[in-house]
């Protein structure tokens, strides 16, 4: 049986499973972009999949703290989008 990798959530600092997280990289070249893959190269940081913990994080700027960069509003737009889908 293989194990199932967790990550914690910035927000609500929970442990859950990668597949029901968003992960946010800082690439080497100072780009801030989401990751659908999970296998971007860079610091990453997750979100929990719920609109709930996506606001919290555009509120509280928890994303810049740990990336240490100015998240744009389009990374946040863009996990909105892929909440519907």
């Amino acid at each position: 049986m293989k194990k199932v990798p967790l990550r914690r959530c910035l927000v609500n600092n929970k442990s859950y499973p990668k597949m029901e997280l968003f992960r946010v990289v800082k690439t080497p070249s100072n780009e801030v972009v989401l990751d659908i893959t999970g296998k971007l190269n860079g610091r990453g940081a997750y979100i929990h999949k719920d609109p709930e913990s996506i606001e919290k994080a555009r509120k509280t700027k928890v994303l810049n703290r740990s990336l240490e960069i100015e998240v744009p509003n389009e990374i946040y737009d863009r996990m909105y989008m892929f909440l519907d889908v």
